[in-house]
């Protein structure tokens, strides 16, 4: 684990438009290096550094989650940092789970809280956990990947204990403290 975290900490990038591979890149196919940083393998890697207790990440884990955090922080959590009025993909905003390989504002607001970032620039994706609550308290499943799975977790369209958990786990984890 700690050599998988080390390679983490050595290889995510979290950039808006660098050209060039960093020296030593492992891989030869320039399709694992795009034109800036992939939002969705940089919140996986994140909250993969994020749930190493505070006492045994390294120095450069822990730089690298600071440079992840700033990262989507100035993303305003799911936004694009040079216009944060647009949204960085309209999938960004409909919550699902499990989300596997992708990943929503709920997903990346609970990645941000695990460490305890709490900043202003947060207070959007705060505003869209809180307006997707209905009135009984539920938030709906809008993202799911049933029939893909073996198991069906929830119906889409339909309240998720899951997704409602998520969010009260990442409002409480902004709020308590």
């Amino acid at each position: 684990m700690r050599r998988a975290a080390d390679w983490i900490a050595r290889y995510q990038r979290f950039d808006d438009g660098v050209k060039e591979q960093p020296r030593g890149w492992p891989h030869r196919s320039k399709a694992c290096w795009g034109r800036h940083t992939c939002h969705m393998g940089a919140i996986k890697a994140l909250k993969a550094l994020a749930e190493i207790p505070v006492r045994e990440r390294t120095a450069a884990v822990s730089d690298t989650i600071a440079r992840g955090a700033g990262y989507f922080l100035a993303h305003h959590v799911y936004k694009r940092s040079h216009d944060p009025s647009w949204v960085a993909g309209s999938e960004w905003v409909e919550f699902g789970f499990p989300v596997l390989w992708t990943t929503d504002a709920l997903d990346v607001l609970l990645v941000l809280t695990s460490p305890g970032y709490r900043d202003a620039r947060m207070q959007d994706a705060v505003d869209l956990v809180v307006s997707k609550q209905d009135s009984r308290g539920k938030r709906t499943l809008e993202r799911s990947f049933s029939g893909r799975m073996r198991a069906r977790i929830n119906a889409r369209s339909q309240p998720s204990k899951w997704v409602t958990l998520n969010a009260l786990r990442a409002l409480k984890a902004l709020f308590s403290g």
